[in-house]
């Protein structure tokens, strides 16, 4: 059984699947929290029961990154197992064959927010505080930011906070697209809920289907994406008309 990561499907919001983390006080990331996160992510992509998924760290927190206690003590050869799986952790997430929202409460910082950054949508409270710490510790991430988020903000806001580390608000987050909506503090848990609950009674192939499209074409030639696209088209429409005999 998981001891910091799980996953829920809550009886008032039927076909939401929500992947909790749960490491207080701060929901620091450690190598058991990443396998966790695997388990969780590949759970929730296979349940039938679930439509749309949130990641959310409770209402205090989202993940200030990576427990740098854990990091301190590990050799090289550590750290490089701990690297793969942080990016494995991350990957996972970001591979969900589902809509994906980011329920962000107070800070997510570091790793924190390369997580957050693997959701298709992210909500936060308009207190919430996002950095890329990373360089503060004399570091780059290691868990898929540094093409993530230039996706995301584009290449030179990704710069400024991936050289800087600094922490922005929710507004400037907002602002410049790191963040699709902020709320009250109080409400970020609804609000990603109703993001999600778009989705649970839409065609899940389809939507399997447009993610892959998008996030397998982003990075190919033009050409190579639109046969991306037209290679998955044809899938759903045979499984469309299948089973429809």
């Amino acid at each position: 059984m998981n001891e910091f990561v799980s996953v829920h499907v809550d009886v008032d919001n039927p076909g939401i699947g929500t992947i909790v983390l749960d490491r207080p006080p701060t929901n620091a990331l450690t190598r058991q929290a990443y396998r966790e996160i695997i388990a969780a992510a590949t759970e929730a992509g296979r349940r039938d029961d679930i439509a749309a998924v949130i990641v959310f760290g409770g209402h205090e927190i989202f993940s200030a990154g990576d427990d740098l206690g854990e990091l301190r003590i590990l050799t090289a050869e550590e750290a490089d197992t701990a690297a793969r799986v942080r990016q494995e952790a991350v990957n996972a997430v970001a591979a969900i064959p589902k809509p994906t929202v980011a329920a962000i409460t107070g800070y997510a910082l570091g790793s924190g927010l390369g997580l957050a950054l693997a959701a298709d949508w992210r909500v936060s409270g308009d207190n919430a505080r996002l950095g890329c710490t990373d360089i503060l510790a004399g570091m780059i991430p290691g868990d898929g930011s540094t093409r993530r988020l230039p996706r995301v903000i584009g290449v030179s806001k990704a710069k400024d906070l991936l050289f800087s580390g600094r922490f922005v608000d929710a507004r400037e987050a907002l602002a410049m697209g790191l963040l699709d909506e902020i709320v009250a503090p109080d409400n970020v848990y609804d609000a990603a809920v109703s993001w999600a609950a778009r989705f649970v009674n839409a065609p899940a192939r389809a939507l399997a289907a447009a993610k892959a499209a998008i996030d397998g074409g982003i990075d190919r030639p033009l050409a190579e994406a639109l046969e991306h696209e037209r290679r998955l088209h044809i899938e759903v429409f045979a499984a469309a008309h299948h089973d429809g005999r």
